[in-house]
């Protein structure tokens, strides 16, 4: 594979060019927000320089484990080079340095203040680069009350309003099965480095981007938003269905459970007919959604009194017939094998240093019908820390060698060139 494809500066799928070839990222950033928002960046093109302490980022610590590596930092680091510095050490903080310096992004996501103290913080780098574009990811953002505080996905789930309004109906506040506060936090980080891109390409001025994942999980509630701020009410908790709208939600079915979702008017006339009810619509309890929704307790039993006779693929088959939108709730292994997934090249395979080939799920979006990723899966500690201190940083042969007897830099297990 030749550097230019390897970097991010070749054509991508069919050819295509990358969107981000060209862009080179430093990325200090540890355990899902931070290095899933630099992954969505190395997927359309951008090399992404993974800066690492002595043993490794957080998350190749954490299971589950495939032959002595995490899952979970395979999926998260698709596609990086990886360079290990000891950042205690002086001359280890001034490589760090020059590599901010040569790159078009830095990303970390140390605690407020950490960055700085290190040499590394974004009015020290911008002052000598002012065109970098520079973003810091934390749980509160670099000021207000809880700047200081430490965070992780379920502090800003419970703090934020989504966990108060999860849950079953007069039940407990529930935890969301994913880490959302990592994912929105790192999704927003990589679209404002993206608009920060864009804004420097016009005007030459760089950024510095402040993402909190408290802010972007609180951002992603409108439904919570639209009953509180327009209607002083706290929303509750209602299970699987919607809060806003009815019938739309989870009914059971003679196998189990299907999903129904009837938006409109003329949708429900449809539905009423199938459940044998034609003139449901014209009852004023169920004439529009927002009387359907205060009286969802009496419109259930009348809906489960028709989806119970059936198995779960006969009322998809019978609703879509209608254009209702229903389906059935599948597990993560049912939706990865389904035919939609396949036919999108959702999951796909990745060359790996170690394991021959690792599953990945990269970047969904089609740029003119091209899905772009990583060529690569995540590289192993310290793979790449030689090469890019030799090409980036024009670090000498003796001088690496020295540095690697003092513990400074850790090349990777074949003196730091990732096996081909």
């Amino acid at each position: 594979m030749t550097d230019a494809a390897r970097h991010g500066d070749g054509p991508g799928p069919g050819g295509a060019t990358a969107p981000l070839a060209g862009i080179r990222v430093l990325d200090l950033t540890r355990v899902m927000a931070g290095p899933f928002a630099t992954a969505l960046l190395g997927d359309l093109g951008a090399d992404i320089i993974k800066l690492e302490p002595p043993g490794g980022d957080d998350y190749r610590h954490i299971g589950p484990f495939v032959t002595g590596e995490s899952a979970l930092f395979l999926l998260m680091n698709r596609g990086k080079r990886s360079v290990v510095l000891d950042l205690k050490h002086a001359e280890a903080r001034a490589l760090a340095r020059q590599l901010a310096l040569s790159c078009d992004v830095v990303v970390e996501n140390f605690r407020p203040g950490v960055a700085a103290r290190l040499g590394l913080g974004p009015t020290e780098l911008r002052e000598e680069k002012p065109s970098l574009v520079y973003a810091s990811i934390s749980g509160f953002g670099q000021d207000g009350p809880f700047a200081d505080r430490p965070a992780y996905d379920l502090i800003v789930q419970a703090l934020s309003g989504l966990m108060a309004a999860t849950g079953e109906e007069g039940g407990a506040p529930l935890k969301v099965g994913e880490s959302f506060g990592d994912l929105a936090a790192g999704l927003f980080a990589s679209w404002a480095i993206l608009a920060a891109l864009l804004r420097r390409e016009r005007t030459g001025e760089g950024a510095h981007i402040d993402v909190a994942m408290f802010d972007s999980l609180f951002s992603l509630l409108p439904t919570s938003h639209a009953v509180h701020q327009f209607t002083g009410r706290v929303p509750e908790r209602v299970g699987n269905r919607h809060p806003l709208s009815t019938p739309f939600g989870a009914y059971r079915a003679r196998n189990g459970h299907v999903v129904i979702a009837v938006l409109n008017e003329a949708q429900f006339g449809r539905f009423a007919a199938l459940l044998g009810h034609a003139g449901l619509g014209n009852d004023p309890r169920f004439a529009s959604d927002e009387a359907r929704t205060r009286n969802e307790a009496v419109l259930r039993p009348l809906i489960e009194a028709w989806t119970e006779t059936l198995e779960v693929e006969e009322l998809v088959a019978a609703l879509s017939r209608e254009g209702i939108a229903a389906a059935p709730i599948l597990d993560i292994a049912e939706a990865s094998a389904g035919a939609h997934a396949g036919a999108r090249g959702l999951v796909e395979r990745l060359p790996h240093a170690s394991l021959g080939t690792v599953a990945n799920v990269g970047q969904p979006v089609r740029f003119d019908g091209v899905k772009f990723g990583a060529d690569r899966g995540a590289p192993l500690e310290g793979a790449d820390t030689l090469e890019v201190l030799r090409s980036l940083v024009g670090v000498s042969e003796e001088t690496c060698a020295r540095l690697v007897a003092e513990g400074a830099i850790r090349p990777g297990c074949d003196q730091g060139e990732r096996k081909r």
